[in-house]
């Protein structure tokens, strides 16, 4: 269905919202209401012989239906940005969540194809998650997952991107930082995590992991970024990433 659009163009259009605008400014600017009505009037190029209290009192009530609506509009977007927030961010950790994180990498791995740009994913796991969460309870390995989060957020730039991507799995996007420029990054938060463990009940609990980097390529899939980076972390499992 063709939707016809039958507001006003050109220079009709440009004189209504050049008006709009200054009952804005007359709004916010008078002193009392009738003083506002009047500026109004004035605006709107109402003769003053015509300007009876009728006319200004429905001046007035289209003004404050004006305001109530634009207010009515600010309550939605601040609304919608809290959804929008909520929808992208983990539901334990004040970071991306799966879903989010893989979208936000598919728009740097085009924009990096795009303008010739290096980016990169580190891939980070938890060994023995598992035991954390037997030995000293649920409470401990959420606190567990923040300290990390934590290290995580506090160590990179506000370019990059750090996102939960399992129970025990973080991903880090690197904007603008090739595979060796990554590799050292993920060297420097893995040297990190050793020096800062994890503390629950006054006593340190030094947590396993192991990382895997991947430099992007162009034309290359977020899948197939993402299972490289898999690839390279269980490869790194074995011990190489950990001394």
């Amino acid at each position: 269905m063709k939707i016809t659009d039958n507001r006003p163009k050109g220079p009709a259009a440009a004189t209504g919202a050049g008006a709009y605008a200054s009952v804005q400014r007359a709004t916010k600017t008078a002193s009392a209401p009738a003083a506002a009505a009047t500026d109004v009037s004035s605006v709107l190029g109402i003769p003053e012989a015509e300007f009876t209290p009728r006319v200004r009192d429905a001046i007035m009530s289209l003004m404050a239906e004006v305001e109530r609506l634009r207010q009515d509009l600010d309550r939605t977007k601040a609304r919608l940005e809290a959804v929008e927030t909520m929808a992208d961010q983990d539901g334990l950790l004040p970071l991306l969540n799966r879903r989010a994180f893989v979208r936000e990498m598919s728009r740097i791995i085009s924009f990096a194809e795009r303008y010739d740009v290096p980016a990169s994913l580190i891939y980070f796991d938890l060994d023995g998650f598992k035991t954390v969460n037997d030995t000293f309870g649920h409470a401990a390995g959420d606190a567990a997952l923040a300290h990390i989060a934590n290290l995580l957020t506090g160590n990179v730039r506000e370019s990059d991107l750090v996102g939960r991507l399992g129970g025990d799995e973080f991903g880090v996007i690197l904007a603008k930082a090739d595979q060796t420029q990554a590799e050292k990054k993920a060297r420097s938060l893995a040297d990190l995590f050793r020096a800062e463990p994890f503390v629950w009940n006054g006593e340190p609990l030094q947590l396993s992991f192991a990382y895997g980097v991947h430099g992007f390529k162009k034309g290359e899939s977020v899948d197939a970024a993402m299972a490289s980076a898999d690839k390279a972390m269980y490869a790194a499992k074995k011990g190489k990433n950990e001394k």
